[in-house]
């Protein structure tokens, strides 16, 4: 294994991009960064676990939320610079609870919300 993770690409910081993929449906869900030592804990788990750059640290994806990722394949670009993680993603990819990351559509007026929160928000009163 540490053959194949040799022969990829990380960028100055020891990160590659990561995309996740709906397995099943090609639904762009979001993208991530990842670490060798992410990458290999990924790879050992069948879950996705990314590094976080803001907090300098592992990112276990669903650690808070419940919103794992199972991988189902890991696919890497034609330069060895850029994963693509197939998976089945349980609940909520985004942050801000939608089910794609992607939600802003960009055309010439600027940018429009473009999806829907995936999942109802429920407060504690």
């Amino acid at each position: 294994m540490k053959e194949f993770i040799d022969q990829l690409k990380f960028n100055i910081d020891g990160l590659i991009p990561a995309v996740a993929q709906q397995w099943d449906s090609g639904e762009i869900l979001m993208m991530a960064w990842m670490s060798k030592q992410t990458l290999l804990k990924s790879l050992e788990q069948k879950k996705a676990i990314y590094y976080s750059r803001s907090r300098q640290t592992e990112w276990r994806k669903g650690d808070t939320s419940g919103n794992i990722q199972i991988i189902k394949e890991i696919r890497i670009d034609c330069d060895n610079d850029c994963i693509l993680l197939l998976v089945d993603q349980k609940g909520a990819a985004c942050h801000k609870n939608t089910r794609s990351c992607f939600t802003k559509l960009l055309s010439e007026t600027g940018l429009k919300n473009n999806a829907e929160t995936a999942y109802p928000t429920f407060k504690v009163i």
